[in-house]
């Protein structure tokens, strides 16, 4: 049967939304059961990885990849980027009128289910670019 650090791995895997991962220690934990004369629980393992994996794919060809939150990054990208929350507040900032009213727009649109982002699938990812360019100077 499955070792502790296999059961430690499938749960850090599941954590991180690393299905490869997670896969890859199921077929490792269906092998040892195999070796220990569990056949049966080990093809059943087996069937069950393989049917999950067909089950991942057909989703994921229907869908587009889902975003990772910044503030919550798994797998790789923790270990890339650190995330912290900015000190200073916008009513802090001494900004153009101009710019502010940018700024307050892109704050709402967030809060608001990010219309933003909305509206890009609909047109295009470059649809909202302009929202944060900041005039030259």
């Amino acid at each position: 049967m499955a070792k502790a650090e296999q059961i430690k791995a499938l749960i850090r895997c599941h954590a991180e939304g690393d299905d490869a991962r997670f896969y890859a220690v199921a077929m490792q934990v269906a092998a040892q059961a195999a070796r220990s004369g569990h056949g049966n629980f080990a093809q059943e393992l087996r069937n069950l990885v393989d049917d999950a994996k067909a089950r991942a794919k057909r989703v994921s060809s229907a869908r587009p990849p889902r975003p990772i939150p910044f503030a919550q990054p798994r797998g790789e990208l923790a270990e890339l980027l650190t995330v912290s929350y900015p000190k200073t507040r916008l009513a802090d900032m001494a900004l153009e009128q101009r710019l502010q009213k940018r700024l307050e727009r892109v704050i709402r649109e967030h809060a608001s289910g990010s219309a933003c982002a909305r509206t890009a699938s609909r047109h295009s990812a470059n649809s909202c670019s302009s929202v944060l360019q900041v005039p030259a100077r």
